[in-house]
């Protein structure tokens, strides 16, 4: 039974999903690093490909981009088609010192401005947080393979252009790592049908230091590392 934004039965999606933002990268991931690999939806420029990955039946998806856009697609994953694992991989601009443009953020919870973190609980502003077993499964694998990740909190934002930059030292002094628009989202999604979730980022860009961005085609490709992190943390 197809959903409004998603076109294909549900076992044509499997339990564990990629969730990049760009459909682009999600094609080069399903058509790099998958195994029998089929189209099995196409809505609205959103695809979503189906196979194997090292044996793993797995699914990778884009999200679009900011939380409301994640969401749709988040939500329908976990309550039509039985998805019990979502995985962003995507990028942030970095925050603290610690971090620097190419490092690899391993999201533990997710700060947000999203009405995602009040509305379903008036008065209460929710904690947006991954999931144990992922967030553990991405940090075993990164320490084994002597892969250097940073693992903390990531600053979720509305808006990719404000001039609200006041706030950035602030969540700095509190230790947060990096800003991005969709970790909020998709762990209120899971939280909301009992999934589980996570985010892997790449440093795009720098905040404090004004270190240069990733050109679009950088974008594309410079997520290897994170993305086998990720896989991990689907898989453990």
């Amino acid at each position: 039974m197809a959903t409004p934004h998603i076109a294909c039965e549900p076992g044509d999606i499997a339990p564990l999903v990629i969730m990049p933002g760009d459909p682009r990268r999600a094609e080069r991931i399903a058509k790099t690093r998958m195994a029998d690999v089929r189209l099995v939806s196409d809505v609205r420029g959103i695809a979503a490909w189906t196979g194997t990955v090292d044996g793993v039946p797995m699914t990778v998806m884009a999200s679009g981009m900011g939380v409301p856009s994640l969401s749709i697609y988040a939500t329908e994953l976990y309550s039509q088609y039985g998805v019990r694992r979502i995985c962003r991989v995507g990028t942030c601009g970095g925050i603290s010192s610690d971090v620097a443009v190419r490092d690899v953020i391993v999201a533990a919870a997710a700060h947000t401005n999203s009405a995602v973190a009040t509305i379903d609980v008036p008065g209460v502003s929710l904690s947006l947080a991954a999931s144990y077993d992922m967030l553990r499964g991405a940090v075993e694998f990164a320490r084994a393979e002597d892969r250097t990740v940073h693992v903390g909190a990531v600053y979720t934002s509305d808006f990719f252009y404000s001039a609200r930059t006041d706030i950035i030292p602030a969540l700095d002094r509190l230790g947060t790592l990096g800003v991005e628009m969709e970790a909020a989202g998709l762990y209120a999604c899971a939280m909301a049908n009992r999934a589980e979730a996570l985010a892997v980022l790449t440093v795009s860009d720098h905040l404090k230091d004004g270190s240069a961005d990733l050109t679009a085609d950088e974008r594309e490709t410079l997520f290897e590392g994170a993305l086998e992190v990720a896989i991990a943390a689907l898989k453990g």
